[in-house]
């Protein structure tokens, strides 16, 4: 019998807390919960919202002020296949040491402040605005068995919670087994991830749909930019992409 998705939750934060103190897992000097993902509030104040002005395209904060929209120079230099992109927040200090031990070390404790962050200002754009499936970068199979888990899927899911919009989890499969992004320059990452996505099943048709491509960091946008041109070569009509943070 499975339990309901209320009680596995109960119980999954009832052993954290037996595990781990109510305590910050960052500062590890105030108290925080399993529910705020044991970020205490000090530490939250170093989030840093990615606030206008920015790129149209890919959502790149810009400082200063400006009265027109402006696309940045990565948008002028790349073929992007997404309509638009954004991001929660911005990518540095202690939110990418957040998401590195969470999909890195399996801290999945912090999970709830990740799809926090995401669902703060994902969920008020996406709402009501007609999208048909969330659509989580995958993991090659080979990586999603070493690490066990996407973590993309994982925060789509807590999306979907929020927004009413579901998940499908398996429309795209990573078709190659790609090197890491993180050490690559711009012109290596989009030749890199190119061709590294497909539909799980070939030849089908989305004609008309409306998606949202979802992973944790956006750097380049090479990586959801192939998604994207998975999705539109089969159909789709648009696709926009969400993460929870913006490298800088």
């Amino acid at each position: 019998m499975t339990l309901p998705a209320s009680i596995r939750k109960a119980w999954w934060n009832a052993a954290l807390a037996i595990v781990y103190p109510e305590v910050c897992q960052i500062c590890r000097a105030e108290r925080a919960t399993v529910a705020e993902g044991y970020v205490c509030a000090t530490c939250w104040r170093q989030v840093r919202f990615i606030r206008p002005p920015f790129c149209e395209r890919c959502g790149l904060p810009f400082e200063g002020e400006l009265t027109t929209t402006f696309e940045c120079t990565n948008c002028r230099e790349m073929e992007l296949h997404f309509r638009s992109a954004r991001s929660a927040v911005a990518a540095g200090g202690m939110v990418l040491e957040i998401i590195h031990r969470y999909k890195y070390q399996r801290a999945l404790w912090f999970e709830p402040f990740l799809a926090d962050l995401l669902i703060r200002e994902a969920a008020p754009v996406l709402r009501g605005a007609a999208w048909d499936w969330i659509v989580p970068v995958p993991l090659h199979p080979a990586k999603q068995r070493e690490r066990e888990f996407n973590q993309a899927e994982r925060l789509a899911r807590h999306l979907a919670a929020a927004t009413n919009i579901p998940v499908h989890a398996r429309l795209l499969k990573r078709v190659e087994p790609t090197l890491t992004q993180t050490r690559l320059t711009r012109p290596e990452r989009a030749a890199n991830v190119r061709r590294a996505f497909a539909l799980q099943t070939v030849g089908l048709d989305l004609p008309g749909a409306r998606i949202i491509v979802l992973d944790d960091v956006f750097t380049t946008g090479a990586t959801t930019s192939a998604c994207a041109r998975a999705l539109k070569q089969a159909g789709a009509a648009e696709v926009c992409v969400w993460t929870v943070a913006r490298g800088l």
